[in-house]
C-alpha cells in the first residue's frame, strides 16, 4: 500500500530529494509493522528494499561458531537499513531484530539505489555510514578482547556514549555526568559483549554501588569520569 511522500520527509536520507523524485517511491513503499523480538530481516535472505525504522528499535545480531547470539550494533527511529545488500545486490550479512514493536517503511531498491548513487549528498550520507559501522566494529572487536568483566562492561557503556546523540565519535572524558538514552537491557548488552546476562546484571549491581551509573525508566545516567577509571582499572 501506498505512503504519503511526508512520511519519507521525515527520515535524513530521503528528506532533500524534490517531490518529483519522492512521489514514485511513497507510490512503491509500503509500512510494515513487527512486534518485540521478530525478525525483520534474516540472514543470508535476498533482500528487495532499503528499510527506513519510523518507530522503535532493532538491534542486528549473528551468530558465533559455538551458536552464541552475538549483537552487533542498534538502530534507531530515523534511520536506514539494508544499504548493504541493496549496494551489492547480494544476501544480508546479518539479522536484523526489534527490541520492541517497531513501524518499518520499505522502498524498492530498484527504484531508491540509482537515487543514492546519483545524488552526490545520500551518497556522501551512506557512504560516512558504512565508513563509522566499520570503526564501531572494530572497536567492538576490541572491547571483546577484554578479559575483565566490569572492564568490558564499562568499556561497551563509553562506547554507547560516544555514538548517542550529542556524543563525541572520538573520545568521552572529563568529570561530567552524561544521559544515555534508550539504554539496552541487560541482555541486549550481554549480547554485545559476549557475556551472560547474570554477569552483566551483577557488573551493573556494583557499579550503581560505586556510584558510577544510575538506570532512570529507559536511559542511564553515567559518571563518565569514575566509568573511564574503572575501565582502565578495575577494582
Amino acid at each position: 500500500m501506498a505512503i504519503h511522500t511526508s512520511l519519507l520527509q521525515q527520515f535524513a536520507l530521503l528528506r532533500h530529494l524534490p517531490p518529483e523524485a519522492l512521489q514514485p517511491l511513497a507510490e512503491s513503499a509500503s509500512l510494515r509493522t513487527f512486534a518485540r523480538r521478530e525478525v525483520v530481516l534474516d540472514k543470508q535472505t535476498p533482500v528487495e528494499s532499503l528499510f527506513f525504522l519510523l518507530e522503535g528499535r532493532l538491534q542486528a545480531t549473528d551468530f558465533t561458531l559455538d551458536g552464541k547470539e552475538v549483537g552487533l550494533y542498534f538502530v534507531e527511529e530515523g534511520q536506514y537499513f539494508g544499504e548493504i545488500a541493496m549496494l551489492d545486490g547480494l544476501a544480508y550479512p546479518e539479522i536484523m531484530i526489534t527490541n520492541k514493536k517497531s513501524q518499518v517503511v520499505q522502498v524498492p531498491n530498484r527504484l531508491i539505489r540509482h537515487l543514492i548513487l546519483e545524488q552526490p549528498r545520500m551518497t556522501e550520507v551512506v557512504t560516512l555510514g558504512l565508513a563509522q559501522r566499520v570503526r564501531e566494529q572494530s572497536e567492538q572487536r576490541q572491547i571483546l578482547s577484554i578479559n575483565n568483566p566490569l572492564q568490558r562492561v564499562c568499556a561497551q557503556l563509553l562506547l554507547l556514549l560516544r555514538h548517542a546523540p550529542g556524543g563525541n565519535s572520538s573520545a568521552v572524558s572529563g568529570n561530567l555526568q552524561r544521559e544515555l538514552p534508550g539504554a539496552p537491557t541487560h541482555q541486549e548488552l550481554a549480547m554485545m559483549v559476549n557475556l551472560s546476562r547474570e554477569t552483566v546484571t551483577r557488573v551493573f549491581q556494583v557499579l550503581q554501588a560505586r556510584g558510577a551509573l544510575d538506570r532512570q525508566a529507559e536511559s542511564l545516567n553515567v559518571d563518565v569520569q569514575r566509568i573511564v577509571e574503572l575501565t582502565q582499572n578495575a577494582e
